[in-house]
């Protein structure tokens, strides 16, 4: 039997992922009594599970359901407008990291299930339902109101008669036939994640967060304290191809340190001020409890509680927390005396009203992920890499054990089988795509890129594009660094030529100090209106000078400013290759462009957007706008706009856009006749809300633009990164390796509902690479899928800040460099003197 007791609604959400998957599950940890009377909340009990031998599944031979689901899906394209698949570009054989799901069920059927009189609680309503299992029979599924059964009853309308244990009373059970739905049917989607999640737990893994793991089998990195536990992602999903299984290997990266080991580091070494230095550092930090495997984020310390604070019990009586985690868990908590954490769950839409504040022992609690201070240890990160970087022809050995596991386990085996479903033996394989090479034009001379898509040796060694000449620029330093500031100025003289650069000397300000308010004065000081650049070399990196010098540069006094590590330009081996990429950066800030394609297209505006959200520190979301200025897509146009906390769409969108469009009739006179929006960092669940509020903005910019007689024809596309689909190419007799950048697939793990198609940019040399799902959801341009693709992937290689292709196009590239400066560092909106440069690079 299968249980949605935990799911309100039945439509599918984000990156293949159901609304189960989305939520929180219910914890077992205590409730607050000052903000909730009620105990911890336990895990509901788990319901049997019936017998592969069960009368109410059909027995039969598996058929294959990819084939006329593909044909099914072809169809409803055709109907939705969506166009086919691309053509240009040489075919290469690849497996992706998807399972095919075959059934053998013709359709599951859907009930609606009714109480007379009503039933308001959800758990009497599951076992009235439960008590008639000799009709419905025990493979089912049923969220209160709704029941899922892979046969159909022999009535369409079967009412039957439950007592009410707590007074007797005897209530009425309809049920109703209300559809007959084929087995990828998007409701069904939901009830194969579910069964899946009994599969893994069949499997004896884990559930942490959304992701299944194993910590039985952990790896171990004691150099660092820390351990790393493998696992699996799924989810399935209707795709093109069919009923597919999407998994991927995951790695959940713990430390064996708990919270409280930290507090008590940190008390060490902060002293005075301990409180304020805890809450700082560990508000936002996510943890993971070992007696229940979940994860919960601290959003606060309750120094004035302890592990003997009580709370109220379901019973009604009060129990402390040393006391119900010794009866719970058989845990004895050790200090008595530490502080409680508090974690607040997102609230559900049903508990919109209810305030839910759960309280953890922080010696209970083991730290996640990494701190900023192991990020930037070579030897933490390497360490981990040799773990979780994992190569295609490994991925590819981890899915068919995968495979094997499930089907050398009779249960897991039979919780599918139930359902009529069964997994394939192998990955899908199927044939994509190829790109041409592009050609990259600099100011002497045109060539093609190599296959890697890296350019750095040809446009470090001949002269950019469009050079800005370095005439009058500032250069801050502190004394102990005055000879690492006089190398970086000369190599700077030397390197600048070759690139068509003329640098002059810099004034030169050397510092007594290090102190912020020293290089905010010199700088106010000595800018005059000549000065083109600033230059600010530090000695250790330190964000809160960062942030107040360029505060100070993109707000106050605007002028692009350029900050450098001493530790960067200290090496002499290094130096000639580092001042090469600042003199690149430095250029593209002054306005000038460093290398171009070639874009048939005509008088058209490339837009990129993403947006910036600051968690900790629940500040306002920073909105980034990239607009393209001219015809070469080498100059853009940058705007901010701020937005509520956790918020994701723009608000603020008509009045960037309609700020590039006088921007962009200023440069060239004329307003575009296609404007192609690339957004970034929008989920699944976003997607029809982007594809009607955001275009619904963008389309009445037009009008404050010659009303109906201007109107740009319009195509909104969907950036998105992070998915777990990958994309293997099989280059020499079935041996998996990274796909090429150029690599575009557009049928098979495409969406039946949507023109989308997956494009690999990037050349990697460790691990695997990961695609980018681009997902138009808003299309009147005219343009082809091959030419859509096409222009995708030439937006990836202008992306000034690295001589080669990212993953995502330049526009995006860039407004999210420029989200990210002002939600980080200036918090207000840079000053529009900067708007036409790239200052945030």
């Amino acid at each position: 039997m299968m249980g949605l007791q935990d799911i309100p609604g039945l439509p599918v959400y984000g990156r293949g992922i159901t609304q189960l998957g989305m939520q929180r599950q219910s914890t077992d940890t205590a409730v607050r009594p000052k903000e909730r009377e009620s105990p911890p909340v336990s895990s509901p009990p788990q319901a049997k599970q019936p017998s592969p031998s069960s009368p109410s599944v059909q027995q039969a031979k598996p058929q294959a359901l990819a084939q006329p689901m593909a044909k099914l899906s072809l169809e409803e394209k055709k109907e939705r407008n969506i166009p086919p698949p691309g053509t240009v570009g040489q075919p290469v054989r690849v497996a992706c990291n998807y399972i095919p799901v075959k059934s053998n069920l013709t359709a599951i059927c859907q009930y609606a299930v009714s109480f007379s009189p009503q039933i308001d609680s959800r758990s009497m309503r599951y076992g009235m339902l439960y008590d008639h299992e000799d009709i419905i029979g025990d493979v089912k599924a049923f969220d209160g109101a709704i029941l899922y059964l892979p046969k159909k009853l022999p009535q369409s309308v079967t009412e039957v008669q439950s007592t009410r244990k707590t007074d007797g009373a005897l209530i009425k059970v309809r049920i109703t036939l209300t559809n007959e739905l084929a087995p990828d049917d998007r409701q069904c989607l939901t009830v194969y994640n579910i069964i899946f999640k009994n599969v893994m737990r069949e499997l004896e893994l884990k559930q942490v967060g959304r992701n299944y793991y194993d910590p039985k089998h952990p790896i171990i990195i004691a150099q660092h304290k820390m351990e790393v536990w493998p696992g699996y992602i799924t989810a399935i999903q209707a795709y093109d191809g069919g009923l597919m299984l999407n998994t991927d290997i995951s790695h959940k990266v713990l430390r064996t340190e708990t919270v409280l080991d930290m507090m008590q580091s940190i008390y060490q070494s902060s002293g005075r001020g301990f409180q304020e230095h805890c809450t700082r550092q560990l508000v936002g930090e996510v943890v993971l409890t070992r007696y229940n495997n979940k994860t919960y984020r601290i959003d606060d310390i309750s120094w004035d509680e302890n592990p003997r604070s009580c709370f109220t019990f379901h019973t009604g009586e009060q129990v402390s927390f040393v006391d119900y985690y010794k009866k719970s868990y058989n845990i004895n908590i050790m200090d008595d005396c530490q502080p409680l954490i508090i974690s607040r769950p997102k609230k559900r839409a049903k508990d919109a009203d209810r305030d839910e504040v759960l309280c953890l022992i922080p010696e209970l609690c083991c730290m996640t992920g990494l701190t900023d201070n192991m990020r930037q240890d070579f030897r933490v990160m390497k360490d981990i890499a040799v773990h979780t970087r994992v190569t295609p022809m490994q991925r590819d050995l981890a899915m068919r054990k995968f495979i094997k596991n499930v089907d050398s386990n009779p249960k897991a085996k039979a919780a599918m089988a139930k359902w009529g479903l069964y997994l394939d033996h192998d990955l899908l394989r199927t044939e994509a795509r190829q790109l041409p090479l592009e050609k990259i034009i600099l100011k002497n001379r045109s060539f093609q890129s190599n296959v890697e898509a890296d350019f750095g040796r040809e446009v470090t060694r001949e002269p950019v594009l469009v050079p800005v000449d370095l005439q009058c620029w500032m250069v801050l330093f502190c004394a102990r660094d005055e000879h690492k500031a006089n190398d970086y100025i000369t190599m700077m003289k030397k390197v600048c030529p070759s690139l068509g650069i003329r640098v002059n000397t810099p004034a030169l300000f050397r510092l007594e100090n290090d102190r912020t308010e020293t290089y905010l004065r010199i700088i106010r000081d000595n800018l005059k209106p000549q000065v083109q650049m600033v230059v600010c070399i530090f000695p250790t990196p330190r964000d809160d000078r960062y942030s107040a010098i360029k505060k100070l540069c993109c707000v106050d006094s605007p002028v692009p400013s350029q900050v450098i590590n001493a530790k960067t330009i200290g090496s002499q081996q290094k130096l000639r290759s580092v001042t090469q990429k600042i003199a690149l950066q430095i250029n593209a800030k002054l306005g000038g462009e460093l290398w171009a394609l070639e874009i048939p297209l005509k008088n058209i505006m490339v837009v990129g957007i993403d947006v910036y959200h600051e968690i900790k520190k629940g500040v306002r979301s920073v909105a980034g706008f990239v607009a393209s200025t001219n015809r070469e897509l080498t100059r853009w146009y940058s705007r901010t706009c701020f937005q509520m906390p956790g918020q994701e769409l723009m608000d603020g969108l008509k009045l960037c856009l309609t700020s590039a469009l006088k921007k962009y009739h200023e440069v060239n006179h004329a307003l575009p006749e296609r404007i192609f929006i690339f957004r970034d960092g929008v989920g699944d669940g976003q997607l029809n809300t982007v594809a009607g509020y955001e275009v619904e903005q963008l389309r009445e910019c037009a009008s404050y633009f010659g009303g109906e007689s201007y109107q740009p024809r319009l195509a909104v596309v969907i950036v998105q990164k992070r998915i777990n689909t990958r994309i293997f190419a099989e280059y020499n007799r079935g041996q998996l390796d990274n796909p090429r950048p150029g690599t575009i697939l557009d049928h098979t793990v495409t969406r039946r509902e949507w023109y989308d198609f997956f494009l690999v940019s990037q050349h990697v040399r460790q691990g695997t690479v990961s695609p980018t799902h681009y997902i138009v959801v808003a299309d009147d341009t005219g343009l082809k899928p091959d030419h859509m693709q096409r222009l995708s992937y030439k937006l990836t290689h202008l992306y000034y800040n690295w001589p080669g292709t990212v993953r995502v196009p330049a526009p995006c590239q860039y407004a999210h460099k420029l989200a990210y400066l002002v939600g980080q560092s200036i918090h207000k909106d840079p000053s529009l003197d900067l708007a036409d440069r790239l200052f945030f690079l």
